[in-house]
């Protein structure tokens, strides 16, 4: 974990003025909210097949193994087309390609309704991973442009509170759609919900198109006063940035990319079994109804909300990052562990559940802090991008682990065992990263 250039220490962070207080609440007011609604559709129609599966395996026959591989393939065209999926982004501007990137994932949603066999499936998992490739890193990078490292990790956190939210809103919402919906026009729930949800994305994705600003200077709702007041405070914070790599190629050669890499990868695998096999696990405990598994599945995800933006605030404040990663991720790796050995018990494995919620999705905005210390410019935008992709990886891995290990078992305990296990290795990363290199 090692560079040809060594770390520079923490840039020292004047107190804010009231200029400052007014432009950044402005900025937070006009993007924040409305990047959390697309990254709230985003997240839904990646993840809703984790509740379709309560009725999609039984109508197609589906084995845990199948399900698990068509919801992990996802990542894969992910993977393959992140990285010019966000060179793309860098070039033509944020709002063409967010705008299209939202668009095509919606429209190929909505083509789950024709899913037949394991074959058709799987195509369509990894049609609509390619379709997203390039979303969350592109949001991420588009952040950098607008604030400096000491104020990134509160905003991407609330940020990321769009996955708690579409978890406490989704989760109930696809429950009622599949129980309500089912057997109209001679189609399951589950078809109806495809349809369904599909639609906010196509809809959101013209409103990109009318909303997004590519940058500071093309901000008509700012003053010049405040245009050049952002336009210091990231110049200044791309300084710190140059001493990072300057071009692509610098960028795969840094071995602390691919050491970020790694991280991402043992919080991603945490998180994406959380949030794949969520309502299974809580069915597992005795819960009949889909609208009844859907509101018990939100009560993890409301858990996650207040660590996600009580961490992202003290990192902040105290700028201070790696602790603000380990503490969660263990928290995580004990919230699966004690849950695994409740299975039968609802009350103790929601309660568990809640505690892994809060760690492993707190990890993820807090962990990006990390990487956009030292990365900037181009070397940002595929940095961010070849990070994202490879630890999406996990997204591949996990799913279809649990799936196999619950068809090789029949339970889910090991598999929820091994994903604690990755997360204690996750925080053994971030305490070996150097604190000088990240601490900003």
């Amino acid at each position: 974990m090692t560079s040809s250039t060594l770390p520079v220490g923490a840039l020292p962070v004047p107190a804010d003025t009231a200029l400052e207080k007014r432009t950044y609440a402005k900025v937070f007011w006009r993007l924040v909210p409305f990047l959390m609604l697309c990254y709230v559709v985003a997240y839904l129609d990646r993840v809703n097949v984790g509740f379709a599966k309560l009725q999609m395996g039984q109508d197609l026959g589906f084995s845990e193994t199948v399900f698990g591989l068509g919801a992990g393939i996802f990542f894969l065209g992910y993977f393959l087309f992140e990285v010019p999926s966000n060179l793309l982004l860098n070039r033509v501007g944020a709002r063409i390609w967010i705008a299209r990137i939202m668009i095509t994932w919606g429209v190929l949603s909505a083509c789950f309704v024709f899913v037949e066999t394991p074959s058709s499936f799987y195509i369509l998992r990894f049609l609509l991973g390619v379709a997203e490739a390039g979303f969350y890193p592109g949001v991420i990078l588009y952040l950098t442009h607008w604030y400096p490292a000491h104020r990134r990790a509160r905003i991407i956190a609330v940020f990321m509170s769009a996955i708690p939210v579409a978890g406490i809103f989704g989760n109930p919402l696809s429950g009622w759609i599949m129980d309500a919906f089912h057997g109209v026009s001679s189609m399951h729930g589950w078809q109806w919900m495809f349809i369904i949800e599909a639609v906010p994305a196509v809809l959101v994705g013209v409103m990109v198109l009318l909303y997004l600003d590519n940058g500071i200077q093309h901000a008509r709702w700012l003053s010049p006063e405040e245009k050049s007041l952002l336009q210091r405070e990231v110049e200044r914070d791309q300084a710190h940035g140059a001493k990072g790599p300057h071009s692509v190629a610098a960028m795969f050669r840094d071995m602390r990319v691919w050491w970020m890499a790694l991280i991402y990868f043992a919080f991603v695998m945490g998180q994406y079994a959380l949030t794949f096999w969520l309502p299974t696990l809580v069915k597992a405990t005795g819960v009949k109804g889909n609208l009844h598994i859907g509101l018990l599945s939100a009560i993890p995800f409301i858990c996650a909300i207040v660590a996600m933006n009580l961490f992202g605030r003290s990192a902040d404040r105290r700028q201070e990052r790696r602790w603000h990663l380990i503490v969660p991720a263990l928290m995580g790796a004990v919230g699966f562990t004690v849950a695994a050995s409740y299975t039968q018990n609802t009350v103790v494995s929601l309660a568990f559940l809640s505690l892994a919620a809060a760690g492993v999705l707190t990890c993820a905005p807090l962990f990006w802090s990390l990487p956009t210390a030292f990365l900037s410019g181009t070397a940002a935008a595929a940095g961010i991008a070849a990070i994202n992709s490879v630890g999406n990886l996990a997204g591949f891995a996990s799913p279809y682990l649990i799936g196999y290990l619950k068809d090789l078992t029949g339970s889910t305990q090991i598999g929820m065992y091994v994903l604690a296990g990755a997360l204690v290795l996750g925080a053994i990363g971030v305490w070996l990263t150097p604190k000088q290199l990240v601490n900003r």
